[in-house]
């Protein structure tokens, strides 16, 4: 990924610790244990984590050292020690607000079951403003550029948070999981991959489909939402939330999908722009039911006491989408952009 410009003291401080040398940090010319008292007191000092762009972008980068790298950062930078702590207390703080922020329904028992059908409730339920029905019907062919930079953030990396569970998860649970993920890379073939497809969408909408091309574009509230996968992902111990993440999404992403497609053939947009949101009608109505009965409820039946993290991770996506939604959606209806730099969608 390209080096993204800096947001704010904090982000600015990073870009250059890792600039630097992480093998002769004494010689770089910030060290790298600069940044966990600058994090200390950003943190003390922000109204709302999940919407602070300087903080969200620390988080991003931080966590983009264990995907793909930052062009022109050393590779040895991923378990820097001083990187390690400064992440885990802009971990400890988001996680702290999505806890507060999110609501859990009455948990049900730890059957397979009753876990996939408390979901099913849950996911059901109405959560706020909808970007499918606004995509499908009323969306200009600026705001479907929009829409596709906004998702590309995450979705040109569709998949990969959650797969970090893999070897976490054991049985029914790592079965069920290896099974959603297999289809979400295309089953083998490289071209069908998710990511794939959604790349094919933004090269096919006129828009620059390299992987965070547009990160400088997108507010802090794009940046929490795909951090939320990572924190969740990158954590053992936050097993039973990345599993109870995939599932809301699989649970939710059919019908939502069938609103896309149909936005963007309202637009004028052919088949092959088409594909990915077509992929997500037939392969997610699939996914739900195995993700809330043999991933969600297996992995609850194994380990009981993951029950209310599940949960969470189910409520924590919904939230999440619903403050996202709102920011694009807010702008939108006020006739402004949803990103900062609204010319990138001509690149």
């Amino acid at each position: 990924m390209k080096q993204p410009q800096p947001r704010g003291p904090v982000s600015s401080l990073l870009l250059n610790i890792l600039n630097g040398s992480a093998h002769r940090s004494a010689d770089a010319p910030i060290p790298a244990s600069d940044l966990v008292p600058a994090v200390l007191d950003a943190i003390t000092a922000t109204d709302d984590f999940a919407f602070d762009d300087d903080l969200q972008l620390t988080l991003f980068c931080l966590f983009e050292l264990h995907y793909s790298g930052i062009d022109g950062t050393g590779s040895d930078w991923e378990w820097n020690p001083d990187l390690i702590a400064a992440r885990g207390l802009l971990e400890q703080a988001y996680e702290a607000q999505l806890r507060s922020a999110t609501t859990l329904p009455e948990l049900p028992a730890p059957t397979s079951a009753a876990v996939a059908a408390s979901l099913f409730e849950l996911t059901g339920a109405d959560g706020g403003p909808s970007m499918s029905r606004y995509v499908a019907k009323r969306a200009t062919e600026e705001q479907i550029g929009e829409f596709l930079i906004q998702k590309s953030i995450y979705t040109l990396k569709e998949a990969d948070p959650h797969t970090w569970s893999i070897p976490r998860l054991t049985g029914r649970a790592k079965a069920a999981m290896v099974e959603i993920q297999a289809d979400e890379y295309g089953g083998g073939a490289p071209d069908r991959m998710h990511s794939a497809l959604f790349a094919q969408s933004m090269r096919g909408a006129g828009l620059d489909d390299s992987y965070g091309h547009y990160l400088d574009a997108v507010p802090a509230i794009t940046l929490a939402s795909s951090n939320m996968m990572s924190l969740f992902g990158l954590n053992r111990r936050l097993r039973g939330a990345i599993v109870g993440h995939l599932a809301a999404y699989e649970m939710t992403s059919s019908l939502a999908n069938r609103m896309y497609a149909r936005g963007f053939r309202r637009l004028g947009y052919d088949d092959v722009v088409s594909a990915y949101f077509d992929e997500h009608v037939e392969a997610d109505a699939v996914h739900e039911q195995i993700a809330g009965r043999d991933m969600a409820g297996g992995l609850v039946e194994s380990d009981p006491d993951l029950l209310e993290d599940v949960f969470f991770g189910a409520a924590a996506a919904a939230v999440v989408d619903t403050w996202m939604t709102g920011h694009i959606l807010d702008a939108w209806n006020a006739g402004a952009s949803s990103l900062y730099s609204p010319a990138t969608v001509d690149a």
